[in-house]
Parts: C-alpha cells; sequence; structure tokens
C-alpha cells in the first residue's frame, strides 16, 4: 500500500514537472493549424481585417463561460493598469500581428510565414534581457546554451527568393507578437486569473479589429458568412490559436516565462511544412529539412539551460528534522515522572 502511494506520489511529481513541456508541445499543432487555415481563407478570397474580428469574437464568446463559472471566486478586481495592459494586448497580438503576418502570408506562403515567424524567440529573448524579465550571466554554462539555441532558432529561416515585401510584413508580426508575450508575462502576474485574461484580450482583440476593419473594409458583402471555410476556418482559429493558446501561455508564463514559451515556436514550422506539403501541395526544399534539423537543436539547447534555471522536484531531500527522532508529549511526561520518582527516593533517604 505505502509502495503504491509512493509510486503515485512520484508519477504526480513527473508529471507536474513534463506539464509546460507538453502544454508548449501540443500548443505548437494547434498553432500549425491555424498557418494552414489562414492561408485557405485568404486565398479564397475572405478578407484579413474580416477574419481578424470573427477568429477574436469567437473566442472570446467561446472561453467567456468557463471563465465565469470557474475563475469567479479566485477572479481579482479590475484596476486602471490592468485594464490598459489587457487593451495594450489586444492591440499588439490580434491588431498588428495578425494583420502584418496575414498581409506577409498573403504575398508569400503558410510554411514560410512560420519559418520566418522563428525571430520571435530571438527578439523575445533580447527583450526580456532587456526588461530584466531573464537573468543572463555569460561565463555561466546554461546561459550561453540558451543564447546559442535562441541565434540557431532565429537565424534558420528557409531562404525564398522575391518575397522581401511580405517578409517585412511577417517581421513586424513578429516584433509585435514578442512585445506581446512581455507585456502578458507581466499581465498575468497582477491578473492570476488565466481564463478571464485571455477572454478579455479576445474580446479587446475583436473590438478594436473591428474598428479597422470598419474603416478598411466598406463592403458588406465582405462581412458575410456562410456554412465554409468563411465560419470553420475563423472558428478553429479563434477556439485553438486565440482563446487556448492565450489560456495556455498564460499558465506556462507564470512558472516559465517568455522566452520558455516562444522557445517552442520553430516547431510549428516543422509541423506547418509537413501539413502544407500535403494539404496545401506546397514543396518542402533541402533547406527546410537542413533548417528544421538546426531549430530542433536549438530548442533543445533553450529548454535544457531553461530547466537549469529551476531546481528539480524530483531530487532526494534529506534534511536534519528529518533525521531527528520526533519528541511526543509521552515523551515528555514520561520524563517528568521520572525526575519526580528520583526527587522523591531522595527526600526518603
Amino acid at each position: 500500500m505505502m509502495g503504491e502511494i509512493l509510486c503515485g506520489g512520484s508519477l504526480g511529481k513527473v508529471f507536474t514537472k513534463a506539464k509546460p513541456y507538453l502544454l508548449m508541445v501540443g500548443l505548437q499543432f494547434g498553432l500549425a493549424g491555424t498557418f494552414i487555415f489562414t492561408m485557405a481563407s485568404l486565398s479564397r478570397g475572405m478578407n484579413r481585417f474580416v477574419f481578424i474580428v470573427y477568429r477574436n469574437a469567437i473566442a472570446a464568446f467561446a472561453l467567456a463561460p468557463f471563465a465565469f463559472f470557474f475563475e469567479r471566486k479566485i477572479r481579482p478586481k479590475m484596476t486602471i493598469s490592468v485594464f490598459l495592459q489587457i487593451m495594450a494586448l489586444g492591440f499588439l497580438e490580434p491588431v498588428i500581428d495578425q494583420g502584418f503576418t496575414f498581409l506577409g502570408m498573403q504575398y508569400t506562403s503558410a510554411s514560410f510565414a512560420s519559418a520566418i515567424i522563428n525571430a520571435v524567440p530571438s527578439i523575445t529573448f533580447v527583450l526580456a534581457v532587456i526588461l530584466r524579465l531573464e537573468r543572463v550571466k555569460i561565463k555561466e554554462l546554461r546561459s550561453q546554451a540558451k543564447v546559442l539555441g535562441t541565434l540557431h532558432q532565429g537565424g534558420s529561416q528557409s531562404p525564398h527568393a522575391h518575397w522581401l515585401t511580405g517578409t517585412l510584413f511577417i517581421l513586424l508580426g513578429c516584433v509585435a507578437w514578442s512585445s506581446f508575450y512581455i507585456l502578458q508575462s507581466i499581465t498575468v502576474k497582477k491578473y492570476p486569473a488565466e481564463l478571464s485574461l485571455a477572454s478579455l484580450i479576445c474580446l479587446m482583440g475583436a473590438l478594436q479589429s473591428a474598428a479597422v476593419a470598419l474603416v478598411v473594409e466598406h463592403h458588406p458583402r465582405a462581412w458575410a458568412i456562410g456554412w465554409d471555410y468563411r465560419f470553420f476556418c475563423p472558428l478553429y482559429t479563434g477556439i485553438v490559436s486565440s482563446g487556448i493558446a492565450y489560456y495556455v501561455q498564460g499558465l506556462v508564463l507564470q512558472s516559465r516565462g517568455p522566452v520558455f514559451v516562444t522557445a517552442f515556436n520553430p516547431l510549428c514550422m516543422i509541423i506547418t511544412a509537413a501539413l502544407g506539403s500535403f494539404l496545401l501541395a506546397e514543396q518542402i526544399h533541402l533547406g527546410s529539412v537542413i533548417g528544421g534539423i538546426v531549430i530542433a537543436l536549438g530548442l533543445y539547447s533553450v529548454v535544457w539551460g531553461k530547466g537549469k534555471d529551476y531546481p528539480s522536484d524530483l531530487a532526494p531531500r534529506t534534511t536534519v528534522t528529518q533525521q531527528q527522532l520526533p519528541i511526543t508529549t509521552i515523551d515528555i511526561c514520561k520524563s517528568c515522572t521520572d525526575e519526580k520518582t528520583n526527587h522523591h527516593q531522595q527526600c526518603t533517604k
């Protein structure tokens, strides 16, 4: 019985330690589908601004009931500073990042866009160091691994000619996305209700992107929606890539920080390239394969360096208190009784 309890406890510790890694790897599969569905929608003529509005509106409505019921007792009070940060988060990722990334994707392809986004870990790492959210001591091996791994991830982009304009747009989106990670890691500490925070970010993003879309797109036909790609693509990207992604990122950011979260982003390129070759008939070049190998090495280097920043939960803990015998009230009473008996015997003599 005792062995089963110890085994269950050790398995629980292993799962707790592996939970951030499993969440981030699983999230990359969902994000890979984002590029595929988005490219399919844009290539069929759906307006990117309308797509962003529907995506974030669906995410907000999908998360709101869960946030209301599961976090109603732990949801902190809204302050002006937190509200302004949520407004900024809704502008950085849904409006700036998605807007420029989707525009650049129209000039390039889904797999190329996911390759350029490998710059996000590098940009996030630099911003985190500047804002002192990431500790770097260049003499330590773990810091060297994080720096080299980040550079490998950012520098292993697939070469494609004649797509300079699209690349610049995607890079602007990368800067906004990295800034979003940094600000979200700060906001989630002040407002530690991940579901509510994700829902509010999506709501603010939907409202701000709607204002932009109404200015840019004047034709009512562009807002038409039906039981086809115009509905299912925003539905998938809204629930998975906005709602679930913001929630999972908030969970992992609290314990591991923005550099750890963005270190897994390059995996999305490998998954997207594989899906794009099957679903969109995109060609896979030798440079993409070599780049994928370099990305895997860089990812391992960053994750290993970040793992050294946190003590292992599985290490055996032996302290002085565990080696000492506990003193109980029975022992105290027994010692008091012995002293009284000795004192009585001396008085009798």
